[in-house]
């Protein structure tokens, strides 16, 4: 080994020890007769000092060291001279007096220092990955997703289930996203695909017999560009045969919890995790994925809206539409400048305004306002006793800036749900020590696509439709509520699970009420409907995103941190510089001609 020591582990109880440590220089500092280097591995940083009292060769050769050379360093450990301590380092109380050097490699000049300390521009980072993932937060956060990936297996193992490794290269069966595709050599005009997911694959494995599987499964899907999504995830796949929800649920809670106690002891987390289903959810948060750090909640005032004079409210009560708001603790105080900037945050939402009513703080109560304690653009068309009853319905007290919407249900719900998480955002409401998960079930099974003018899977086409349901699956569709939840965490969607159909006629009415033909049915799906037919047992199971909880342990916002080798928003990598063309040797084994888009 080229070292017995790490860099982060001498401490006082080492003085007097002979130790040889290895690493790259991360600072170096020349005080004439003395020389220091802060010397860096995975562990941590260690201080050398090179004294010419000690070795004259040592010393010399030292004066050329620069930042990045990876070198072997052998010396006494010593205890730092008082004042010299550095308290803020593990092994700041004492150094490495170097008796001997060597270089192992050395090192252009950096494209920048390897610092957290040091703001680099993000597409230098993931050009230059390799230095980026040098730095220290960079190390604690790849040890942080082992650490979790560990504590899932050991758990996942002591529940009985079998780790199995499912194809990458599948058959293309297009639901959703479109599928990144793989020309075959040996089969001319004939594709692979990447999987979207191992769906299939896993029911494949309860029908097999296996009844507990998982897998750290990579998933590929050739989504449109969105902030924060990568081309490539991973998730922790799972599949159970002979259960039901709660025992999916059950075994997911557990697991989550047990991650977040042993690799964030000072997080606050509660379980069990609060249960809300899909109906309950957009009602209080207008989301499927609330976050429920904070309150803020939503409360239709469609009623009360509509007996005011204001034209807007009175328009859309009789249209059939949707009147809703949210009180905000303390704005009331919000000026003209703040109050626009709202509205064109609600405008980016998709809203066509944003209706403010502020509560002067200097009322005693909500029943004791007068004129003078209100403030809102529609204030002439809302009369005293109109606004203290959607400030009661609010629950809003005086001093609170009360934020409306008016629009179709889809809309407002939207909007407000974004604005809510906004304005938690800027009051920093959302405690970032603790983490909410929570349960969002009874989704319905279908969602109807105004484009497409048909109804499609809101999660997938496998989920089973509940019991009392089934009469709806031809007659109203939408109607129909499916075993099927998703797990939400601080406002994002940690994955989703469904009790999944295992019967060939019943799945294959699912399949006729998307819109599949009888050939594309046979063509996509045929070997899961056979396989039906040989004794297929209940089951269900659940994806779950792997780099969003290490993004949420590790307290960051872009799951492109906790990616090793990420790509960017536009799904490109620096690094590889991919994608890019290949020659045309490789097209011509493949039979395929490439013909650019018209500009």
């Amino acid at each position: 080994m080229y070292k017995d020591t790490n860099c982060g582990e001498p401490r006082e109880s080492a003085a007097g020890s002979q130790i040889t440590v290895a690493g790259w220089v991360h600072r170096r500092r020349d005080h004439g007769n003395l020389i220091f280097i802060d010397l860096r591995d995975r562990s941590g940083l260690l201080q050398v000092v090179f004294n010419p009292k000690y070795s004259e060769k040592a010393h010399d050769l030292a004066g050329s060291l620069r930042s990045e050379w990876v070198v072997q360093v052998t010396g006494k450990v010593v205890t730092r001279l008082p004042g010299a301590e550095n308290p803020d380092l593990p092994t700041g109380m004492v150094e490495l007096s170097a008796t001997d050097l060597v270089i192992l490699n050395r090192s252009v000049t950096p494209p920048f220092e390897v610092s957290d300390e040091v703001e680099v521009d993000a597409n230098t980072r993931l050009k230059y990955r390799f230095m980026d993932l040098r730095r220290p937060r960079m190390q604690e956060i790849l040890k942080l997703r082992h650490e979790v990936i560990h504590i899932m297996w050991d758990y996942l193992t002591d529940k009985g289930f079998t780790q199995i490794e499912t194809p990458i290269l599948i058959k293309s069966t297009p639901e959703g996203a479109r599928d990144y595709v793989v020309p075959s050599r040996v089969h001319p005009g004939n594709f692979y695909a990447l999987p979207q997911s191992p769906q299939q694959l896993k029911q494949l494995l309860m029908v097999s017999g296996v009844e507990r599987y998982f897998q750290i499964a990579r998933c590929f899907r050739d989504e449109d560009l969105r902030t924060d999504r990568q081309p490539e995830h991973t998730q922790l796949d799972f599949e159970m045969s002979f259960v039901h929800q709660d025992d999916v649920m059950t075994i997911v809670e557990e697991l989550y919890t047990r991650i977040v106690k042993e690799t964030s002891p000072d997080t606050e987390i509660s379980a069990p995790f609060p249960r809300l289903t899909y109906a309950e959810s957009m009602e209080r948060f207008g989301t499927d994925k609330p976050d429920l750090r904070f309150g803020m909640e939503l409360t239709t005032i469609t009623e009360t809206a509509a007996t005011s004079d204001a034209q807007v409210f009175q328009a859309m009560a009789s249209s059939g539409g949707s009147i809703r708001g949210f009180s905000v603790p303390g704005c009331g105080d919000y000026g003209r400048r703040q109050t626009d900037n709202l509205t064109e945050f609600a405008k980016s939402s998709g809203a066509q305004g944003l209706v403010f009513i502020a509560l002067d703080e200097s009322a005693a109560s909500i029943d004791a306002l007068e004129n003078d304690h209100i403030r809102s653009p529609l204030k002439k068309f809302l009369s005293v006793d109109v606004v203290k009853k959607i400030a009661t319905e609010m629950g809003a007290e005086p001093g609170d800036l009360m934020l409306i919407v008016a629009g179709t249900e889809k809309l407002v719900n939207t909007v407000l749900s974004n604005l809510r998480n906004e304005m938690a955002k800027r009051l920093e409401m959302a405690d970032p020590k603790q983490i909410a998960f929570a349960w969002v079930y009874d989704f319905p099974l279908f969602e109807w696509d105004e484009e497409l003018k048909k109804y499609e899977p809101a999660h997938h086409v496998f989920s089973s439709p509940k019991a009392e349901h089934m009469d709806y699956l031809e007659t109203n569709p939408g109607k129909v509520i499916g075993f099927l939840w998703d797990l939400v965490c601080n406002g994002s969607e940690m994955g989703s699970g469904s009790i999944r159909i295992h019967d060939k006629d019943l799945q294959t009415r699912l399949f006729n009420i998307i819109g599949y033909t009888e050939d594309q049915i046979s063509d996509r799906f045929g070997q899961l409907l056979t396989a039906f037919t040989y004794g297929a047992p209940p089951h269900g199971g659940m994806g779950l995103g792997l780099d969003r909880l290490v993004a949420i342990l590790a307290g960051e916002d872009a799951i492109r941190e906790v990616i090793a080798f990420p790509k960017t928003q536009s799904a490109v990598d620096p690094l590889f510089e991919a994608p890019s063309p290949i020659e045309d040797q490789q097209l011509e084994d493949l039979h395929i001609r490439v013909v650019m888009p018209k500009s």
